[in-house]
């Protein structure tokens, strides 16, 4: 096959691409330039979109002995990606930066653009694993690596991009041992660390980033009896289940920490209370995706919100339109979860559809003991890293 490898300048694509020239294929590397203000290198850069990494990618494709293109999609990536980010915190959800790329920019710009130069697949550094049905149908599954695994992120792209992908680190064991594959290819980027938060937020202060894209509207943090307990500079800074950061100007009459139940863009407002109160019994989503026929009665699965979270047991049903209610087992200890994440259903290891979160019901009997510590998840977190 000839296949396009997708070279971010990491350790993951660079041996993924390697991997796919071991298989016999015709191998391009390219490199896609997101972003025309990147850092010119990684010092005080937590990204992918560095000059350093164009030019790790460059000289892991030189080692490969495969040619090498940049393709500038910079436009694309503020236009879909950035925008979007910007648009839904401002409309006060929670997007996860990382599964809008993939959608857009890794399995739809990228692919696209391939297909039409006559790539028959698109090969990544992603730790998730393709397997076949029974009638030769593509299935997306959890890598052998759970501590790696992405398939969370990727599962935006749907069925008919994920027949021309490839994925070949899906069976890999540990990270450790793509960097010492990686050493032994003599690819200078085996020790290269690891990208993590968001690649167009260098610095990492995703608050910092939204305030000067969108600027500073001051505001009132309230409890839930609409006493005022604080002030903001933008409610769009704000993610349901934060708790660090609130920086309010007096504490609970219980003495206990409180926690960002709502975020009201109209009214510019951010509402606080107890742990309790973001206990979720059940959640409703649209612009569903389904690897196979969607649910049309109730189906057991296992639920997962968050790019790292702990998968929980639920019980889904399409609706009409692209939407999706979920009820979450009694004991599910789900917490936290804010309009805008991506929810994906799985069955054991392969994943049956995603979907966006618009809203949630709470939990009738939430159990304290299992609060996992999603609560604590600041704004802008839940990026997906590297491939």
């Amino acid at each position: 096959m000839r296949v396009l490898a997708a070279l971010s300048g990491g350790v993951d694509s660079a041996v993924a691409a390697a991997r796919a020239v071991d298989a016999g294929h015709d191998v391009v590397g390219v490199h896609m330039a997101l972003s025309r203000t990147r850092d010119q290198f990684r010092t005080g850069s937590r990204g992918c979109c560095s000059i350093e990494d164009a030019g790790d990618a460059r000289r892991a494709a030189d080692v490969l002995g495969i040619p090498y293109y940049v393709w500038d999609l910079s436009e694309r990536f503020e236009e879909t990606v950035v925008a979007d980010f910007l648009a839904e915190y401002e409309a006060g959800r929670t997007p996860n930066p990382c599964v809008r790329c993939n959608e857009h920019i890794k399995f739809a710009a990228l692919l696209d653009k391939a297909v039409a130069l006559g790539f028959d697949a698109v090969c990544t550094g992603h730790y998730a694993r393709i397997e076949r049905a029974a009638d030769g149908t593509p299935e997306l599954h959890r890598a052998r690596d759970a501590a790696k695994d992405q398939s969370y992120v990727l599962a935006v792209m749907g069925p008919q991009r994920l027949a021309r992908s490839l994925f070949p680190l899906g069976d890999v064991a540990s990270k450790d041992e793509t960097r010492a594959e990686a050493a032994a290819r003599g690819l200078s980027v085996s020790a290269k660390p690891d990208s993590y938060d968001i690649c167009f937020v260098a610095d990492g202060d995703t608050q910092g980033f939204l305030r000067a894209r969108l600027g500073s509207r001051e505001g009132e943090v309230v409890d839930t009896t609409g006493a005022v307990v604080g002030t903001h500079d933008g409610a769009y800074a704000y993610t349901v289940g934060q708790r660090k950061g609130l920086a309010l100007g007096r504490p609970a009459p219980d003495g206990r920490p409180r926690y960002v139940l709502a975020v009201e863009p109209v009214r510019n407002r951010v509402v606080v209370g107890p742990v309790e109160e973001l206990a979720v019994g059940s959640v409703e989503a649209d612009r569903a995706v389904w690897f196979g026929a969607a649910p049309s009665t109730p189906t057991a699965c296992t639920v997962q919100v968050r790019a790292h979270g702990a998968p929980v047991d639920g019980t889904a049903v399409a609706g009409p339109g692209g939407t999706l209610h979920v009820d979450l087992g009694a004991d599910a200890g789900l917490r936290g979860v804010a309009p805008g994440q991506s929810l994906v259903l799985y069955d054991g290891t392969r994943v049956l559809g995603q979907a966006t979160v618009t809203g949630t019901r709470k939990a009738t009997t939430p159990s304290p003991e299992r609060a996992g510590t999603a609560a604590g998840t600041p704004a802008g977190a839940g990026a997906g890293g590297r491939a």
